[in-house]
């Protein structure tokens, strides 16, 4: 059985640089570097975030955890929001 190459290339091919390339090796093998550059709307977003309070998140998920957090109460206060805003 013979298998033939599917892309027809049997063989290693060789590079060809520039001619600034082949003077100067050490910009042939430079990496490129990513570079981000983020808007001034972006910034601001990313700055939302600083006013969390923190504590307050963690009561409100211990209580989520430990399946106090939806009362009665809770819930009649929202449906009543909520229909509130439908009318």
């Amino acid at each position: 059985m013979h298998i033939r190459p599917t892309n027809h290339l049997s063989q290693l091919q060789g590079v060809n640089l520039s001619p600034q390339q082949a003077a100067n090796p050490a910009q042939a093998t430079r990496v490129p570097v990513d570079q981000v550059e983020l808007s001034f709307e972006a910034q601001m977003l990313a700055n939302i975030g600083d006013g969390v309070r923190a504590d307050r998140v963690a009561t409100i998920k211990s209580q989520i955890a430990d399946g106090t957090y939806e009362t009665r109460d809770k819930l009649s206060v929202a449906v009543d929001r909520l229909l509130d805003e439908l009318a």
